[in-house]
């Protein structure tokens, strides 16, 4: 077995659950788990969808809230198992797929239009 079906193999059993489908742009709520010693809780993170980054079981996704007037990003792998569910509430119309910009603006400036079906 070379190293190229090796990992075919490994992606084969990392399971990816459905997910709905989102992009740079749209605002989603992560709803995740947190194990704190033995007590487990669950959270939900909402923000925009800042990129998404890689392909398969080793694919990433960031996003971008602001808390307390502060920017606060977070990465999420797409196969964690502590990811109990991603729902899409706003689609986003935005021209690229990597939208940094983001960081830079402030208020109004930071909105993203909607995007019509």
């Amino acid at each position: 077995m070379g190293k190229h079906e090796l990992l075919q193999y490994v992606d084969d059993l990392t399971q990816i659950k459905d997910y709905p489908s989102f992009q740079a742009g749209d605002t989603i709520t992560v709803t995740y788990k947190i194990i704190e010693g033995n007590k487990e809780r669950t959270q939900k993170y909402q923000g925009v969808v800042l990129q998404r980054r890689g392909s398969g079981p080793t694919e990433t996704f960031t996003v971008r809230k602001i808390s307390n007037n502060i920017g606060v990003e977070r990465i999420f792998p797409i196969a964690s198992p502590f990811i109990e569910s991603i729902e899409v509430n706003k689609r986003g119309k935005v021209r690229r797929a990597r939208i940094f910009y983001l960081r830079a603006l402030k208020g109004k400036k930071a909105r993203i239009k909607e995007r019509r079906y």
